[in-house]
């Protein structure tokens, strides 16, 4: 079963695979997303200090809630939380979710990141409208160095974003990519691209 990847807005992801879903940075309705019913086996949040990326309380299923760095295993899923630094220096948590066989790495507001660690990422998903993140030259230099094989933006202005972000477009000027935006994907091993691609999905 291949990995369903769906863009809820922010930092707020959903990854489905046969071992449950994983929900990335559950935002509130008020950052002008709305999440519907969603549950989850597992929660990650790279910045519980910060409500506008920590809405926990939003996510049905009780799952099982991650905010720290280390290595963890839940039903099957695989996850890694390795601590980074936000713009303001603050911890943040970077998280690659094992799901599938496929690895997919989540940066939530990272400023820095430990490449090395992301080497090995199947799909990234980095944020790249600046202010409280990396701006989208910085966004665009650090996907290429890490190399994913697929890259799909986040925490742009979108929707009702409430937060004062940069457009998509800004990212996308730097990295020359037009993708058509999708409203979901399915990532599998053997149907994962042999070079870099960035994958543009519609907040849901």
């Amino acid at each position: 079963m291949p990995v369903e990847i769906t863009y809820l807005g922010r930092n707020c992801f959903r990854l489905k695979g046969r071992d449950g879903i994983v929900i990335t940075d559950p935002c509130p309705p008020e950052s002008g997303f709305t999440l519907g019913k969603q549950t989850a086996e597992v929660v990650t949040m790279s910045r519980r200090v910060d409500p506008g990326y920590s809405w926990s309380e939003g996510i049905g299923g009780n799952p099982v809630v991650l905010d720290a760095p280390g290595e963890y295993e839940i039903g099957g899923i695989l996850v890694t939380g390795i601590a980074t630094r936000a713009i303001d220096g603050s911890r943040n948590v970077v998280f690659i979710s094992e799901i599938a066989g496929i690895r997919v790495g989540h940066l939530g507001l990272t400023a820095t990141a430990a490449i090395d660690d992301l080497k090995d990422v199947d799909v990234l998903l980095l944020p790249v409208g600046g202010s409280n993140a990396l701006a989208p030259n910085l966004a665009a230099d650090l996907m290429t160095k890490i190399e994913p094989r697929i890259a799909i933006p986040m925490n742009y202005k979108a929707g009702g974003e409430t937060l004062p972000l940069e457009p998509l477009e800004s990212f996308l000027k730097e990295t020359g990519n037009r993708p058509e935006p999708l409203p979901r994907i399915s990532v599998s091993r053997s149907g994962l691209p042999s070079d870099l691609t960035v994958m543009i999905l519609e907040p849901k």
